[in-house]
């Protein structure tokens, strides 16, 4: 008896079927793989697509107020940056200029599209040390720095680099020289990113006007608000220009993956169809539970037990249900997001708010189906047994 007491109903009736529950808890897996899946790579992209924007060295930036994505950037006039040296509290201004061009494999001799960053050689842009410590070798025209964390279609430029010290290679029809090597990684915009100087981005892109600029930074003096800037530059300046924090710059591009194209609504069915299987399946493991075991229900019932103590019993089987499927849906993911980073490149890892969310979602799957199977608990009359 005492055994009986210590241990919780919804518990042994689970345990009395093991194979139906090793089914339920490989389901609830599932259905917290799929969802870990979908959520991961959602904000794995979303975070590669924002990470240069994160990278710029600036308390402020300057960017056309059409600006939507680096996929298709739009310019404005250098005029406008300027302008800005003319406030308090600003302390210099520095040009990015952001294209697609084609890269050649050196060793398929294949083309594949490139972001490519123009920038002032003498001036940090980024605030990636790897960066800092190689850009002075742009000074030089047709010298590049290469995306080491790129796609491999690009080829196989770190290995190369690192063997010889030197490769070169064809950017837009022109020959170009890496002369070091930085890690950003691909994004929706591109698969991969190379630096060069504001000069030979010029040569690489003939179309191009010096005079016409994709992203102003501004570094302010210290002790300025940024804030209060921001707002006096935004009263003044003519509307052609939009300024804004680099954080602000890169929910721009985070808005537009997520709303502007198909991407956020697809991972968002993912994870819906991956909660919506997840509700079918202990539905079907806590009625079919319910429906073997109605007459010990009704013979609770007619010892006095309430409907309101057997809601609890099958809620209880419900939370452990989520908790055994939860943990290896878990473990499971945190393997798939390793490999799938060392596939892709992509920053898939694991986040607390994710698992945090995943397992919220997983005592939601697991109570409503709990409430559903309720109404088929209710039926169980205590006459049926006597």
């Amino acid at each position: 008896m005492k055994m009986f007491r210590k241990t919780p109903l919804a518990w042994r009736q689970l345990m009395k079927e093991k194979t139906r529950l090793a089914v339920a808890v490989a389901g609830i897996t599932f259905a917290d793989l799929l969802m870990f899946i979908q959520l991961g790579f959602e904000s794995a992209l979303f975070d590669a697509a924002i990470k240069p924007h994160r990278n710029l060295q600036a308390d402020l930036v300057l960017i056309n107020p059409q600006f939507q994505t680096l996929f298709s950037v739009k310019n404005f006039s250098r005029e406008r940056l300027y302008q800005t040296l003319g406030f308090d509290g600003v302390q210099s201004v520095n040009s990015v200029y952001i294209g697609s061009a084609q890269w050649r494999n050196p060793e398929t001799r294949l083309d594949r599209t490139i972001l490519v960053w123009g920038i002032d050689p003498t001036q940090p842009a980024f605030k990636s040390a790897e960066i800092k410590q190689n850009q002075h070798h742009l000074k030089q025209l047709y010298q590049v720095l290469f995306d080491q964390a790129g796609r491999p279609e690009y080829g196989t430029v770190a290995d190369i680099f690192n063997q010889t010290g030197k490769l070169e290679t064809e950017l837009n029809d022109k020959l170009v020289s890496v002369k070091g090597l930085f890690t950003d990684g691909a994004s929706f915009a591109a698969d991969g990113n190379v630096i060069t100087s504001d000069s030979t981005f010029t040569e690489l892109f003939p179309d191009s006007k010096p005079d016409r600029i994709t992203v102003g930074l501004i570094a302010l003096k210290q002790g300025a608000d940024p804030q209060k800037v921001q707002s006096q530059l935004a009263a003044a300046l003519p509307k052609d220009v939009k300024v804004l924090t680099p954080e602000e710059f890169a929910q721009i591009e985070k808005k537009y993956w997520e709303n502007g194209t198909a991407i956020g609504f697809i991972f968002t069915l993912g994870t819906g169809v991956g909660f919506i299987v997840g509700i079918v399946i202990v539905y079907q493991i806590l009625y079919s539970d319910v429906s073997d075991h109605l007459p010990e229900y009704a013979t609770l019932k007619a010892m006095g037990y309430t409907d309101g103590y057997l809601l609890r019993v099958l809620f209880q089987e419900a939370l452990f249900l989520a908790i055994l499927g939860f943990i290896p849906g878990l473990i499971l993911s945190i393997g798939l997001y390793q490999l799938a980073y060392s596939a892709t490149m992509l920053p898939l890892f694991m986040k607390l708010e994710r698992a945090i969310s995943v397992w919220i979602l997983t005592l939601i799957m697991c109570s409503f189906s709990g409430a559903i199977a309720m109404r088929k608990l209710r039926s169980a009359d205590p006459a049926d047994v006597f």
